[in-house]
């Protein structure tokens, strides 16, 4: 009963939020410009039209494609050329793929086959011989593709509205840019995988948010979020450079992070007592190497020895308290050394009457040899052997950097962005060093606000109160896109029946007497609507010989001096990829 008065409480906030004077309910929700680098196309796409669509190019409306159409755009000899039904079309450097009004509910354009739908007005141009998508999309409809992947269908509702609010603010603060577009598909701003149905409970949370911003002072915020922040939220200024006001943001410990089991946490377990791991003692050696030397022990952390770690503490915070992002460890170690000793077995040179003597008795034997004539011999010299491990007199307080060499060393890093929050716990016998944060940790932890509305039942607004305590929540344009209407001569005449496009089909292989070595894979690892780049070489800034489809069977033939590489081959062509998205083939 409790929680149903606070969610009363804040759907009557909501209803309150002040308007802007030219905005009403029913106004339609901006749009946003998203180019479309996740798809990774190359000089030709396929598309299916799952709704009203017109082609134009040059401002002209070029012709009216039936719900179900297969089109495929290619790049030839500089200029595209539309392929619909066994017909060709050149339309130069650009074509633009109009959305108009339609009836039915799903109105869109997909990628792939059963793929995710893209709501929106589609243009493609060419850059740099490659295709370059950007769709045109109603903010809400956007939200609809961001909301279910940059957090997940399986959230709470309320986190999932907390993130809907975050993501509607940052994507309208985006429009207006001076480049062509306004946003990308990937977590360089928000990732963007088209709608899918499906996922009800994030399209419900947009719907009930529907509109709803922050702002400060008035204008809209800019609401950052990040998957964990570590247990405390991060200051603006302290990632990005730039002048602003932030004040609506605040660094403050975060329970609900550090409460999260599904927030990710790397561990090192460090012995008090006893020798320590090759990872952490290749990390502290060349602090006590130096020390080493001056006492006379070989200077090598092969023979080196840690006894015990007496104090292991954090510091070298990097901003101003209450910080706890701190750079530095520091430890007192109590260790061993070899050094070079002689023998205790060397035999000392001889004297010179004993000398004498030597070389004047006989040997022992049937033959008789001939009397040695008194020469100068050098000293005996002894070969200097290594001691057992010798205790150090005293033992050696270091410090060491921490970033980036050594959090990447014992296995800490993340994200691979250097700015961990670690902590040291204390056992009986170990010291427990562990990293947590993924991401910047600005504004909004996403594992935070799953913990906060899972386990502690707080609505969205409280969430956003949490993480952007200077913020104000306001609602905004929120209405569905204006879409244009099919020109009246067009819809007026049949359309060219929708008969198939030729599709990207799979190439054959061969599988039978695989050189030796070689084996059998499949590309699995990529999704549905998108493919894998088939390279002339095996790094990433080759040419693109060719896009490789999901389930494209390839035969790898070697793995290359860059293990993340492999050459495989088709029986149409060969080249390179990376062997992350391959899945190889079990054979009896």
């Amino acid at each position: 009963m409790k929680r149903f008065f606070r969610i009363l409480c804040v759907m009557l906030c909501l209803m309150l939020l002040p308007l802007p004077a030219s905005a009403r309910a029913a106004d339609p929700a901006p749009d946003v410009r998203v180019l479309l680098r996740r798809l990774n196309l190359t000089d030709r796409a396929d598309l299916t039209l799952d709704g009203s669509y017109t082609a134009a190019s040059g401002g002209q409306v070029e012709m009216a494609f039936p719900r179900g159409a297969e089109v495929t755009v290619l790049i030839r000899e500089g200029e595209l050329y539309l392929f619909y039904a066994g017909m060709s079309l050149r339309v130069g450097d650009e074509i633009t793929f109009v959305r108009n009004q339609s009836a039915d509910e799903v109105n869109g354009l997909r990628f792939e086959e059963n793929g995710s739908l893209y709501p929106g007005t589609l243009q493609l141009s060419i850059d740099g011989g490659m295709l370059r998508p950007i769709l045109t999309i109603n903010v809400e409809e956007y939200l609809l593709g961001v909301v279910p992947y940059e957090m997940s269908e399986y959230f709470p509702l309320e986190a999932l509205k907390a993130q809907a609010v975050c993501a509607r603010t940052y994507a309208l603060n985006k429009i207006g840019s001076s480049r062509d577009y306004d946003l990308v598909d990937t977590t360089n701003d928000q990732v963007f995988k088209g709608v899918n149905y499906s996922y009800t409970n994030a399209i419900r949370a947009v719907e009930e948010t529907a509109g709803v911003v922050g702002t400060y002072n008035g204008q809209l915020a800019t609401c950052y979020y990040s998957a964990s922040n570590g247990g405390q939220t991060e200051l603006v200024e302290n990632v990005w450079s730039g002048r602003g006001d932030w004040s609506y943001y605040q660094m403050v410990d975060d329970p609900y992070d550090l409460e999260n089991p599904e927030s990710i946490v790397r561990t090192v377990r460090i012995p008090r007592e006893g020798q320590v791991s090759s990872r952490f003692l290749s990390v502290i050696a060349p602090q006590i190497l130096p020390e080493m030397a001056a006492q006379g022990y070989v200077a090598s952390a092969d023979h080196l020895r840690i006894d015990r770690i007496t104090m292991m503490s954090l510091g070298g915070a990097a901003f101003e308290a209450p910080s706890r992002y701190m750079t530095q460890l520091t430890l007192t170690v109590e260790w061993s050394g070899r050094k070079l000793e002689l023998p205790a077995t060397a035999t000392p040179a001889p004297t010179p009457e004993e000398e004498l003597y030597f070389f004047a008795t006989p040997t022992p034997t049937a033959t008789p040899q001939p009397t040695a004539t008194p020469v100068a011999t050098a000293e005996a010299v002894s070969v200097p052997v290594l001691s057992d491990f010798i205790p150090a007199a005293e033992p050696i307080t270091i410090t060491i950097d921490l970033f980036p060499d050594a959090v990447r060393t014992l296995g800490l890093s993340i994200s691979g962005t250097d700015n961990e929050m670690l902590s040291i716990t204390e056992t009986d016998t170990h010291y427990l060093l562990q990293a947590r944060r993924y991401g910047h940790g600005v504004g909004m932890s996403q594992r935070g606000a799953q913990w906060m509305a899972s386990q502690y039942g707080k609505l969205f607004h409280e969430i956003l109160a949490f993480y952007y305590p200077g913020m104000t929540l306001m609602r905004v344009q929120s209405g569905s896109a204006v879409l244009p209407t099919a020109p009246a001569v067009l819809a007026a005449t049949p359309a060219p029946p929708a008969t198939p496009t030729p599709r990207p089909t799979l190439m054959p292989v061969t599988a039978t007497n695989l050189p030796e070595g070689a084996y059998l894979a499949t590309v699995e690892h990529i999704d549905d609507d998108s493919s894998l780049n088939l390279r002339a070489e095996p790094t990433q800034s080759a040419e693109i010989l060719r896009r490789l489809y999901k389930h494209q069977q390839l035969i790898v033939l070697e793995t290359c001096e860059d293990p993340a590489w492999v050459h495989v081959r088709t029986d149409v062509m060969e080249g390179y990829v990376m062997v992350s998205f391959l899945e190889p083939v079990e054979t009896n």
